[in-house]
């Protein structure tokens, strides 16, 4: 065994050839968890460099929250929905395109009435009848009003479902060329379609795939099909369909890597299309990679407005223009989620991919992809067997992490500068797997020591602690450093009634339920625990080791706490309710803060404990019981707060500490950097600023009824969580 030990570098050699093997093994397979992580990366490409928003002659005109308010809820009669097209088509829409599908007849036509009106046997319906069979045919309104404008309408494809077996399929209106064998076998299939009524399909120009997900998926959309088949025909996107009718063109051309014939669906792909004169690439099987850009919310119209429009004042911002006609309502669900991170309307998923085609700007991932990811994971492979008999395994890892940062590198390059998806996960993984290997069997010859040390401590020192046990033994001994820290202190408000009501068992499990998300968030945030006493939570920052921004942390950690609170008291996680235990929600109080502190290594030769002493220490603890006097549950000392100057505070007052020859200001933590930054707070924090100014130079009683004009300014504006700290305010004057 010592022997094989020994020649370590021929069983590196064996282990990282074998995990090469599997490790290609495995991205021919490519399982679900590559394709995730591919994608999240992608994704992630994006975020980091969206799309630049360039200038189209693309409008959304937005049915909308504010039209269902002035309309009505949805559907609207079909009359409305004509009047809308008339207001386009006047306008001069090169296109009008609807991302809905008018599959059903107008509830509110004559006929469609009497209908209801017989289903529920209604006594007097038949005095109605005439009158509802002289009322005009909505729906032969809106056809004729599909027929005197350019529009595009959409049908919608639902997943396989024996609740949605339709067998409707919608008019074609475009011809198809092709370049190459027939696609059909490439393509998406879809099974079941919702379609417009026939009258409407057969007036208007051309119909196209409305939902971005026909295979029913709900989650990011990082791709749509611009092409879909149902095993005869081949059926447009709304997208395609909307560029074709704009260009006045009555043909689509699809390219394939097959010369003729039938199609092999393992062996061709789709390459290309062509859709009037504009063309632009497609993924195998017919679908467009979406390069998503910020929202452009300037070319944006609402419905209402669109309808209501005086057309000389609207008329430039639709003339020419393609238009698509679509919904951001919440309640007409069809929001969807882009690589961006935002919830956007399915329509503008169909603008950006129109924006994309007219710009050029686009995503490819080439057929040679694939196999440049495995070559470069056998260079790395080759290149770290090659080196590690001269420099050593961890050296030779090493060189791994910086070849896979090298491949990290022109994955980003390719993507940002020439819109090239090549993924860097599965090399890097590669790379990451063969350090894995050395370091272990590093590990495994020269560390024996080490582990023996983590396996004889391990139940009695901190993690971070034993690191540094590890690299320095020589601290395994009594005595103690002044360091620049972060204290904090938790603390229950309300423990007394809280444990009066619980049996002992149930007491202690509520503590934990309620200490343990707090610690992980301590320990998150780069703090250790010091220790837990009853109720309350001890912990500092920047010991033993450096934390940078250290006090920032500290107040991230505390606004982090807060808002676990809320989130345990919501869920009901204490089963103070559910359990009708006549207790209201779990409140606590922090205090923080900062300054030097002794810590180290404390107690006796036989027993000690890493923990830190000092004023900075105290001054914490009585800061904390100061927050129930204060209104608000996090303060923060002035030598905290001026580290969080970005952050949201309001000056809380000052304070007399026992053990502290002069009164102690206090800071309340109101929010992070974001919420310091809202409109809000800006307002309350100008209201509260004078207020205070006010209160330092002048004195209640000469000036009390400026200054309790100036504290009810700020109550108004403040939201009712602030109602208690004003009243501390307001109490302290009187």
């Amino acid at each position: 065994m010592n022997r094989i030990f020994r020649n370590k570098n021929l069983i590196v050699t064996i282990i990282v050839m074998a995990t090469l093997l599997v490790a290609i093994q495995w991205r021919m397979i490519d399982p679900n968890v590559l394709k995730t992580t591919r994608d999240i990366t992608f994704d992630s490409y994006q975020r980091l460099k969206p799309r630049t928003p360039v200038a189209t002659p693309v409008r959304i005109v937005d049915i909308d929250d504010a039209s269902l308010k002035k309309f009505g809820q949805w559907p609207w009669p079909r009359t409305r929905i004509a009047k809308l097209i008339e207001q386009l088509s006047d306008m001069g829409a090169a296109a009008i395109a609807f991302d809905v599908v008018f599959a059903e007849p107008d509830r509110t036509t004559g006929s469609e009435l009497i209908r209801q009106l017989d289903e529920i046997d209604w006594p007097d319906r038949e005095k109605l009848r005439p009158v509802l069979d002289n009322l005009p045919d909505n729906d032969r309104i809106l056809a004729y009003s599909v027929g005197q404008a350019p529009v595009v309408l959409g049908f919608f494809s639902l997943p396989p479902s024996p609740d949605h077996e339709t067998n409707s399929v919608p008019i074609s209106k475009g011809k198809y060329a092709f370049a190459g064998g027939d696609p059909k076998p490439l393509l998406v299939e879809i099974t079941n379609s919702i379609v417009p009524l026939n009258m409407l399909q057969e007036s208007a120009v051309g119909i196209g795939l409305a939902n971005p997900s026909p295979e029913g998926r709900d989650d990011i959309i990082r791709s749509v099909p611009i092409y879909v088949q149902d095993g005869k025909s081949i059926y447009p996107a709304l997208s395609a369909e909307t560029l074709r009718v704009a260009q006045g063109a009555s043909t689509f051309i699809i390219k394939t890597t097959s010369a003729s014939g039938e199609i092999d669906a393992g062996s061709a792909a789709v390459t290309e299309t062509k859709v009037g004169q504009i063309s632009f690439p497609l993924t195998e099987n017919g679908q467009f990679n979406v390069y998503y850009a910020p929202a452009q919310p300037e070319r944006v119209l609402s419905a209402h407005e669109v309808i209501n429009a005086n057309n000389d004042n609207t008329k430039h911002l639709i003339e020419g223009n393609i238009v698509l006609v679509g919904t951001s309502a919440v309640g007409l669900e069809d929001l969807r989620i882009s690589t961006l991170g935002d919830t956007i309307p399915g329509v503008s998923i169909h603008a950006q991919v129109i924006d994309q085609i007219l710009t050029g700007e686009f995503l490819s991932r080439p057929d040679w992809a694939k196999g440049a990811e495995i070559a470069l994971a056998i260079v790395i492979c080759i290149l770290i067997l090659a080196i590690l008999p001269f420099v050593g395994a961890l050296v030779s890892a090493a060189v791994g992490g910086v070849l896979a940062t090298v491949i990290i590198a022109t994955s980003w390059y390719a993507f940002s500068q020439h819109g090239v998806l090549i993924d860097p996960v599965f090399p890097t993984m590669v790379a990451l797997a063969i350090f894995l290997v050395t370091t272990i069997l590093r590990f495994a010859v020269t560390e024996r020591e080490k582990r023996f040390v983590r396996s004889a401590f391990r139940h009695y020192l901190a993690p971070d602690l034993l690191d540094k046990l590890e690299h320095s033994p020589d601290s395994l001994k009594l005595g103690g450093e002044i360091r620049d820290m972060t204290l904090m202190f938790m603390d229950i408000r309300g423990f007394t009634p809280i444990s009066e009501k619980l049996s002992p068992e149930e007491l202690v499990t509520f503590l934990n339920k309620l200490l343990s998300p707090l610690s992980d968030i301590i320990l998150k945030h780069e703090g250790a625990i010091d220790k837990y006493i009853g109720d309350c939570i001890m912990a500092f920052w920047n010991a033993p080791l450096d934390v940078a921004d250290h006090r920032r942390k500290a107040a991230f950690a505390a606004l982090e706490m807060l808002e676990c609170i809320n989130e345990l008291n919501i869920a009901d996680a204490f089963q103070f309710k559910s359990g009708n235990l006549d207790l209201s929600n779990v409140e606590i109080g922090i205090g923080l803060n900062s300054g030097d502190g002794c810590v180290g290594n404390l107690g006796s030769t036989s027993r000690f404990d890493y923990s830190v002493v000092g004023d900075t220490v105290n001054v914490a603890a009585r800061i904390e019981s100061s927050c129930k006097k204060f209104g608000w549950p996090v303060l923060l000392s002035e030598q905290t707060a001026a580290s969080c100057t970005d952050f949201a505070t309001l000056k809380a007052g000052m304070v007399a500490l026992k053990g502290k020859s002069e009164p102690v200001a206090l800071y309340a933590l109101i929010g992070d950097e974001k919420f310091a930054n809202s409109d809000y707070f800006t307002k309350l924090h100008a209201l509260h600023d004078d207020l205070i100014a006010n209160l330092e130079e002048i004195h209640w009683k000469n000036g009390g009824v400026r200054i309790a004009a100036k504290i009810k300014k700020c109550r108004l504006h403040a939201k009712p969580d602030l109602e208690a700290f004003y009243r501390n305010i307001e109490s302290d004057c009187c």
